[in-house]
């Protein structure tokens, strides 16, 4: 069972996340400041950490920083009345997987601890996975960023497109919705919908055409799209 630790100062809030989060499914414990957490994460078995931007000994960024540097693979949500955008680059920037201001609803944080922790399970399988893929020629090097053509000439990828092409390269022959797409490639924190996922796909497909002219992702109507290569993964 996923146990998240949330630190905030605010006791109702502890107590209402602690009861809605629990009836979800998930196993919560609450913590009021950061010498509490500095004592408690070095015991393990937390998979997600909640923290709040402003505590009563210690700032929010500094105690992300640390937690990230001992444990990098650990999720973390900044949770922040700050809204201001400088806050919540500065919080990304220094390691923090997603950024929730306050007020929010309930409802929406339990979806954003699914999606990062969904997006956890993703990283794990690409790092396992072979850094490079092939197909009809294609060569796609996860790891130096790279897409080469059939006939060897680089082709830029934005990061957007990059995210996007890992996604149909893990899932070869899959119609994926523009939610899973979402959820796949959204860099943490940004926002994005339906029509940026669309408009990644059409820049995406044309460039990649087989030697035919024909585009290797494909759209299955009233359902999403699909990528279908013959994929050869080597590391």
């Amino acid at each position: 069972m996923t146990c998240c630790l949330l630190v905030d100062d605010d006791p109702a809030i502890r107590t209402l996340l602690l009861d809605y989060l629990q009836s979800f499914g998930l196993t919560v414990e609450a913590l009021a400041d950061g010498a509490a957490l500095r004592r408690r994460l070095p015991a393990g078995g937390v998979d997600l950490l909640l923290l709040d931007l402003m505590l009563p000994d210690e700032n929010g960024l500094g105690l992300c920083q640390w937690a990230k540097q001992q444990w990098p693979a650990l999720p973390v949500i900044m949770l922040t009345a700050q809204g201001d955008p400088l806050s919540r680059v500065l919080g990304l920037e220094i390691g923090a997987d997603d950024y929730l201001p306050k007020p929010f609803e309930p409802r929406e944080l339990v979806a954003r601890i699914k999606a990062v922790l969904r997006r956890g399970q993703v990283l794990a399988a690409a790092n396992a996975a072979p850094t490079t893929l092939r197909f009809h020629g294609w060569s796609f090097d996860r790891l130096r960023h790279q897409l080469l053509a059939p006939d060897g000439t680089v082709v830029p990828l934005s990061a957007a497109e990059f995210r996007l092409l890992s996604a149909f390269a893990e899932h070869p022959g899959q119609v994926l919705s523009r939610d899973r797409l979402l959820e796949l490639s959204r860099a943490p924190g940004a926002a994005a919908n339906d029509r940026s996922i669309d408009l990644a796909v059409s820049r995406l497909r044309g460039k990649l055409l087989n030697s035919g002219g024909a585009p290797l992702i494909r759209t299955v109507r009233g359902e999403g799209y699909r990528f279908d290569p013959a994929v050869e993964a080597t590391r």
